[in-house]
């Protein structure tokens, strides 16, 4: 049942840390006055990268209604401030997995982020490493496990997909070099039973497999910049999956669907039962919406329910993931760390999903306008705006913490009710 009546939470603050600097680079102070917002880089982004590379990154499922859904339930949750409770703008470091971050800000897990950036996944990576904030490689991401680890190696996660032929022999091996190249956590995506239809994306000339068509080859051309990546960096591939093809130096298409071949349906509980097993270290279960799965997930020793609605890519008629947030934290907050992804594009969305029982937001969406904007300097100018919106945030509604958030004053009319 949807519940439409607003949800309100109260309690005390206190006074925080001073405000520091956040980065050094001598175009910082131009960066913020060009791209104040990740919504000046999404702007900016087109302007610089192929119309499909833009297309790609920034669709989802069917029309985008699942997308403007997410964002406008978090512009629907909001808060009423408590003056004089924080003097000084708070620090934000948080603990996830027993390892000290940051932020309580990350990279989510993204399929083919270099089709919008060439060495997008390592420019993440690089970002999330300095910045000290986790950085979750994909499965099906442009660089290798390997890459990633020795890019980011205080800050790595690595996220996995169901490849259940020959009884998941791929997938355990995939895993096993995510464990032995230092992943700190590792993330089994559920919700991707099923490939659905991005329009956008098929309107733009990606059909599945990567190969350009006239018209993208002129949108390339026009983008010098993007093009010198792709020629520094090569053609988007599957780059964990490559090794696995069975062939010295297969093709970005034979890789994609060499990986298509193995991937699909969602987790069953016996097989994330196994994962767990197997799996020496923190686990995630990423794509949860319901309680009930969540409960089931922590009985299995899952150590973080991941609430997603895979950014509204899948399909559009799935809940936000923030409205579903909620009732998963009152089934489960107290057994496990409470992650959330979908629709996060600020530090006040960051801070919306900590008021209401998350321990950590990952955006995705934002770090692909961000390398669309800037390239490889995009990451780390984001994070940067992250980190400062959500301090000055929390600071703005009197909270001393991110922890802190779960008890000031707000309103959340889409929570649902189960």
């Amino acid at each position: 049942m949807h519940a439409m009546t607003p949800k309100t939470t109260s309690g005390a603050a206190a006074a925080g840390a001073p405000l520091d600097a956040y980065a050094q680079h001598p175009d910082y102070k131009k960066r913020h006055m060009r791209f104040p917002t990740s919504a000046f880089l999404r702007r900016a982004a087109p302007k610089h990268i192929p119309f499909f590379s833009f297309e790609y990154g920034d669709t989802g499922a069917g029309a985008d209604v699942g997308i403007r859904d997410n964002w406008a339930a978090f512009d629907n949750i909001k808060f009423v401030p408590k003056y004089g409770l924080v003097a000084t703008i708070p620090p934000v470091e948080v603990e996830l997995f027993g390892r000290r971050y940051s932020a309580p800000i990350g990279v989510a897990p993204m399929g083919g982020p270099s089709i919008v950036w060439p060495g997008a996944d390592l420019a993440m990576a690089r970002a999330a490493q300095q910045a000290r904030v986790p950085y979750t490689l994909g499965m099906v991401g442009g660089a290798t496990i390997e890459e990633a680890a020795r890019v980011a190696p205080d800050v790595f996660w690595f996220q996995a997909y169901r490849c259940a032929q020959n009884d998941h022999e791929l997938g355990f091996k995939v895993i096993k070099r995510a464990q032995d190249a230092g992943a700190h956590v590792l993330a089994l995506t559920v919700d991707v039973p099923f490939r659905t239809t991005r329009s956008r994306e098929s309107y733009a000339g990606l059909g599945g497999e990567f190969k350009p068509t006239p018209r993208m080859i002129g949108e390339m051309l026009a983008r010098p910049r993007w093009l010198l990546g792709l020629l520094r960096n090569g053609y988007p591939r599957f780059a964990t999956i490559r090794s696995y093809v069975g062939k010295p130096n297969p093709s970005t298409n034979e890789t994609i669907r060499f990986a298509r071949q193995q991937m699909g349906g969602a987790f069953t509980w016996d097989e994330i039962a196994r994962y767990r097993d197997k799996w020496k270290g923190p686990m995630a279960l990423k794509g949860i919406l319901h309680p009930g799965d969540a409960e089931k997930a922590v009985a299995l020793g899952v150590d973080g329910i991941w609430v997603s609605n895979h950014g509204g890519r899948q399909i559009e008629a799935l809940a936000p993931s923030i409205d579903c947030l909620p009732a998963i934290v009152a089934a489960v907050g107290k057994k496990a760390t409470i992650l959330l992804d979908s629709g996060i594009r600020s530090g006040q969305d960051v801070m919306r999903a900590l008021a209401l029982g998350a321990d950590a937001a990952f955006a995705g969406k934002s770090f692909l306008w961000s390398v669309g904007a800037m390239g490889d300097d995009g990451p780390s100018h984001l994070i940067d705006l992250y980190i400062e919106e959500l301090r000055a945030s929390l600071g703005q509604v009197g909270a001393k913490s991110p922890a802190d958030a779960r008890n000031m004053e707000f309103s959340h009319p889409g929570a649902w009710q189960f």
